[in-house]
């Protein structure tokens, strides 16, 4: 409990001082005036992909780039956004779609893994509400070392999703920033701002990973402990 309520501040506070950055700096605007939909069409130009289509999605921070259907998803401030923030964010997700048209390793590994990960979550989901609901039964059901097994293989599913997602975000920070740079889209003022946008965005990844990490051996201290006794 007190791991969970550790790494969920550490989540929160990080998250936090994110959204007061990516608020910052999308408040100033840049001085070419290039929307993240123009940056978004731009970097891909630049990088020899035509068959990856730039769209609008709703919400906040729901940027992500979709493999199956080859699509940058932007949110509305980042799409239409003309500040350094909207650049960092539209990069970084056609940095994921430079990873995908290059075939790039980790991010192989991460899509594969995903209906993994999805299926670790939901019996995670129903362990914990059994127990909520039916701790007896499900005690008469399993015995408590194959719960902790289940649990254990469960997390450390999510945790090596976690691990594995982190050279994918970095690297498609880096590929962003350097394009941002050399392409000459931003001024140095404003290629410093996206710049520590997605450090703070990429230490959300950090956080989860260690957290979730730390749940692994968490619970496998207890296993242990009840193997020894």
């Amino acid at each position: 409990m007190i791991i969970g309520l550790v790494f969920m501040g550490l989540g929160l506070l990080v998250g936090f001082i994110l959204k007061r950055k990516f608020q910052k700096y999308s408040e100033i605007p840049s001085q070419r005036g290039l929307s993240g939909k123009e940056i978004a069409e731009m970097m891909l130009r630049d990088n020899g992909i035509y068959d990856v289509k730039v769209i609008c999605v709703e919400g906040q921070l729901t940027d992500h780039y979709n493999p199956m259907n080859k699509t940058v998803n932007l949110s509305q401030d980042v799409y239409n956004g003309r500040n350094a923030a909207a650049a960092a964010v539209a990069a970084h997700e056609c940095g994921h779609a430079v990873q995908h048209a290059t075939a790039y390793a980790p991010l192989n590994w991460r899509s594969k893994m995903v209906p993994l990960q999805h299926a670790s979550g939901m019996i995670l989901n129903v362990i914990m509400m059994a127990t909520i609901f039916g701790g007896a039964f499900l005690h008469n059901l399993f015995p408590i070392d194959t719960l902790l097994w289940i649990v254990c293989i469960a997390y450390g599913a999510i945790a090596l999703f976690s691990v594995v997602t982190l050279p994918v975000e970095f690297d498609a920070s880096k590929r962003a920033l350097a394009w941002i740079k050399d392409s000459g889209i931003s001024t140095h003022g404003e290629y410093e701002q996206s710049k520590d946008a997605l450090k703070w965005a990429a230490t959300t990844y950090v956080v989860a990973a260690l957290g979730a990490i730390t749940t692994v051996i968490y619970y496998l201290s207890m296993l242990l402990g009840r193997n020894d006794d």
